[in-house]
């Protein structure tokens, strides 16, 4: 039972588990469809040093812990921090996972090679410029809705519910054990000892989950968001997205002229509440359910904003469409 009352939803992307996960992706063979563009533009875009990042990544194995253990926010804070991870902890990382797999021969001169220690931290931003950093607000977006799905799920029947919803393909719940299909078949019994354990919601680690159990300050399974278990192979990051970031709610002046003034409100609304249900969008606005509903379902047909079911509630979210909407100046993308 402690264990069950430990058990929480993180409250958003963790930048090491995307950027990892996003470079084995980057190297299957047999990636989802929905991830084809982006697999094929990033692909173009790397340079030949990135080999030196995906050979520490690879597509199976362990991922080398200085690479994928930083606590960050953002993927530009998870570089800063990998970029000061001192020299002892690169060695120690880089011996445990010779231990369990081949090393690159040049990998065992990064802790006491300064130049090609940068030269590898250079490459790993570079990656993640192309292959995370463009679409982060979209992950962000598809977590904050994901997180919404989860909390009315925690609320309709407890943790017990979420964790037998979270990953019906992966993960099953026979109470008291958390039952984990992983992609290497380990066959094991693993007693959390009161820890509870981290669920957190990936767009990248949509194939298998990922579970780590030497996470501080608990150990840590992914899932997919709940928009990547409906089923549909919507592609995800079609293309890259324009305008900067936004930080303040959108004026509506200008793409109500295109919209209308409610609808485009409703627009702004869902782009800074994303994962808000009908009723919430309903109250944000200012309008009845009912008009919010056919706002809503205007909005997604247009392919500005995407809504995930669950059961009798919707959450919505912004597409990189409806985003770029919102930040043109002219209200056009």
């Amino acid at each position: 039972m402690e264990d069950l009352a430990r058990t929480r939803v993180a409250d958003g992307p963790a930048p090491c588990i995307e950027l990892s996960t996003a470079a084995r992706q980057l190297q299957e063979r047999t990636q989802p469809v929905r991830l084809g563009a982006w697999r094929h533009r990033t692909l173009s875009a790397l340079q030949p040093a990135s080999r030196m990042v995906l050979a520490l990544m690879p597509s199976r194995g362990r991922i080398t812990d200085f690479l994928s253990g930083a606590n960050a926010a953002t993927p530009a804070e998870l570089i800063e921090q990998i970029r000061a991870t001192p020299r002892s902890r690169v060695r120690a990382s880089l011996e445990n996972t010779a231990r369990h797999q081949p090393l690159p021969s040049w990998a065992r001169r990064l802790p006491d090679d300064p130049l090609l220690l940068r030269q590898l931290c250079d490459s790993l931003e570079h990656v993640a410029g192309h292959a995370l950093v463009p679409h982060w607000r979209e992950v962000e977006a598809l977590t904050a809705a994901d997180a919404a799905v989860r909390s009315r799920q925690l609320l309709g029947g407890g943790v017990e519910a979420l964790l037998a919803r979270v990953n019906p393909r992966r993960v099953r719940w026979r109470a008291p054990v958390l039952e984990i299909a992983t992609v290497s078949g380990l066959d094991a019994d693993v007693h959390l000892a009161g820890q509870g354990m981290l669920l957190q919601p990936s767009v990248f680690a949509v194939e298998a989950p990922i579970v780590n159990l030497d996470a501080v300050p608990q150990p840590v399974l992914t899932y997919p968001v709940a928009r990547l278990q409906e089923g549909a192979a919507t592609p995800l990051f079609p293309a890259l997205p324009s305008g900067g970031h936004r930080e303040s709610p959108p004026a509506v002046g200008a793409v109500g002229s295109l919209l209308g003034h409610t609808r485009a409100a409703v627009l702004g609304a869902v782009a800074n509440h994303p994962g808000c249900s009908t009723r919430q969008l309903a109250a944000l606005v200012g309008i009845s359910m009912a008009s919010a509903s056919e706002h809503a379902t205007t909005l997604r047909n247009a392919g500005l904003i995407a809504t995930h079911r669950d059961r009798q509630t919707a959450a919505h979210v912004a597409t990189p469409t409806g985003i770029a909407v919102l930040d043109a100046p002219s209200g056009r993308p």
